[in-house]
């Protein structure tokens, strides 16, 4: 008992995976989740969080401790009146220090700090998103490869099936002395050219399902169904390429650039800060105290800034423009690839408008050939050339149906609707 259940579970896992039916939007969630760049996010939000809060540290007090020992000479004559004085002088010292320094006023170096780390992690989490947008185009290409190949293989089913009821009408042919072995194997060439085909089309289908299960993550039987997306209208295209996230990417670099540019002005101004110092010595003399405390306001100016200031405010001035050139590019190419998608939906409706009427007539040619084969008319080769040219146009239809519904998807990925 423990067996078959054992050999029924199995089974039925294999027919669930066989059975498997997907869609566009699961495939490109499962990529995005299965994707090693998405785990890239953490880390970036991570850094973020380390960096803003050593920035805030900054107001913490600041404790330095210090101990030392020395040894000198006299330093002073103890001869004379000083020796009569009583001066007991050392020739050796040992001293520890403490020093605490509170910040009151940085002149804004601290949050424009922060802000430079929040800046540097959004540039970096929109840089991700970037490289996270070429998935879909990646997961749309093998999505509708496999489309594409079950189309042909559907094609070929009806071609061999049409090959099959005209291999049946020239048997029957052949029995009745209308015609001849030669006709018969004329049409059997052309089965054995369909089954090979179709094995071509098989074998490339689970290249392809493959290539989408490593993409995906997801365990993909040969079986597997990928459902056909709904053919929806394109919206319009007066807002191209606002929704990539390339423009917020450089939205990002700008902010990062002015909160670089308010560094550059929190450095021209002093620092204010309260200083404690806490000594405690061996006796040099009995006229020294062995320990004192120290205590004020300090304030400090670093004009050095001043030297590089214009050379740094020329660079931001100049990365600026260099952001502001990225965009005005990347806005330019993604009209062109808008206006070349637009002209290609266009043109696949209208190739497709004129695929139906050219099926029908191939179609009509095809029975109209069979029919005169039959009354012996026709030679069996026309008929092969009839049927072979109205596989190719219904082919040629449905090769043009996917080819539009797959525009209009990468249209909208385009801009990233």
């Amino acid at each position: 008992m423990k067996r078959k259940s054992f050999t029924l579970l199995l089974l039925a896992s294999h027919l669930c995976i066989v059975a498997q039916t997907l869609t566009l939007d699961e495939c490109r969630k499962a990529a995005y989740d299965n994707y090693p760049a998405i785990r890239q996010y953490e880390m970036v939000e991570n850094l973020r969080d380390f960096n803003v809060s050593n920035a805030a540290k900054g107001w913490l007090p600041q404790i330095g401790l210090s101990a030392g020992a020395y040894a000198f000479t006299d330093i002073l004559d103890a001869s004379g009146q000083m020796k009569q004085m009583g001066v007991d002088m050392k020739n050796a010292m040992a001293d520890g220090s403490v020093t605490l320094r509170q910040s009151v006023y940085d002149g804004g170096q601290i949050a424009a700090a922060k802000q430079i780390s929040r800046a540097q992690a959004d540039v970096e989490r929109y840089k991700l998103d970037i490289s996270m947008h070429e998935v879909d185009e990646r997961v749309e290409q093998l999505y509708f490869g496999v489309l594409t190949i079950d189309e042909q293989l559907r094609q070929n089913a009806l071609l061999q099936k049409d090959l099959q009821l005209s291999a049946n009408t020239v048997g029957s042919m052949v029995k009745n002395g209308m015609a001849n072995q030669s006709d018969l194997d004329a049409v059997s060439v052309e089965q054995a050219r369909a089954e090979q085909q179709a094995d071509a089309l098989t074998a490339m289908r689970q290249a392809y399902v493959r290539m989408l299960s490593t993409f995906t993550g997801r365990e993909m039987g040969e079986g597997v169904t990928l459902e056909k997306p709904l053919l929806t209208l394109p919206t319009a295209k007066d807002d191209w390429g606002k929704m990539r996230p390339e423009m917020s990417y450089y939205s990002a670099r700008n902010l990062l650039i002015d909160a670089q540019h308010k560094q550059l002005n929190a450095r021209l101004r002093p620092t204010v800060g309260l200083t404690g110092i806490g000594l405690v010595h061996t006796k040099v003399s009995d006229l020294m105290n062995d320990a004192l405390l120290l205590g004020g306001v300090s304030v400090s100016w670093n004009i050095g800034a001043l030297y590089t200031r214009k050379n740094d405010l020329r660079k931001l001035e100049v990365q600026r423009r260099q952001n502001e050139n990225m965009r005005e590019v990347f806005l330019f190419n993604n009209r062109l690839q808008n206006e070349n998608e637009d002209g290609n939906i266009a043109s696949l409706r209208r190739q497709i408008e004129k695929d139906g009427n050219i099926v029908q007539l191939r179609e009509r040619i095809h029975r109209t050939t069979e029919r005169k084969v039959t009354a012996g008319t026709e030679t069996v080769n026309e008929l092969l050339r009839c049927l072979n040219a109205a596989s190719m146009a219904r082919q040629q239809r449905s090769l043009h149906e996917l080819q539009l519904l797959q525009a209009i998807h990468h249209s909208k990925i385009i801009n990233n609707k």
